[in-house]
């Protein structure tokens, strides 16, 4: 892969950093979750999708799925709905992340726009085959509000590899 100019070349990724973020997103998402309101975006998932997209080695479907059943025992609802969801989520990422990491963070938006659609819906139908009332058609603004988020995710995630380890500030970090 042939880098573009002026393009800085990303330091490792410390793995207590990864799972770091995946607990915050975690405590987040079920703080925010508290009000269920139809339009919150889904945080886990979204920092789910990323580090599945940057570091596939490290964030797979296993630790998507165990995330699931968290929050599937945090939100009470049926035990596997949101671990299909997040495991549904992360092998689209991983299956599109080699092509994704080609496009600037704004184009990687509307990449993963149909992948949170696809998760979204995946809930929304275990919902409807469990028995459940019916979901609101609103329901699908959560997808677009998570890929309008998408590039501050990124921005946010990435700054402890842009750091400069060369310089003398950092040396003593």
């Amino acid at each position: 892969m042939i880098m573009e100019r002026g393009k800085p070349l990303l330091a490792r990724v410390n793995p207590s950093f990864i799972w770091f973020s995946l607990f915050v997103a975690l405590v987040l998402h079920m703080l925010i979750g508290l009000g269920n309101y139809f339009w919150t975006p889904d945080l886990l998932a979204m920092t789910l999708v990323f580090w599945s997209v940057h570091q596939p080695r490290r964030v797979g479907m296993g630790a998507a799925f165990v995330f699931g059943l968290m929050m599937d025992v945090h939100e009470s609802t049926l035990l596997g709905q949101n671990a299909l969801a997040y495991t549904l989520l992360c092998f689209g990422a991983l299956a599109m992340h080699r092509r994704l990491l080609w496009f600037p963070v704004q184009q990687q938006s509307i990449q993963v726009l149909p992948l949170f659609a696809l998760a979204t819906l995946a809930e929304w139908l275990t919902h409807l085959i469990a028995g459940h009332t019916m979901a609101n058609w609103s329901l699908l603004l959560a997808p677009l509000i998570q890929a309008l988020l998408w590039p501050l995710l990124s921005t946010v995630l990435l700054i402890p590899q842009r750091i400069d380890r060369s310089s003398p500030l950092t040396r003593t970090l």
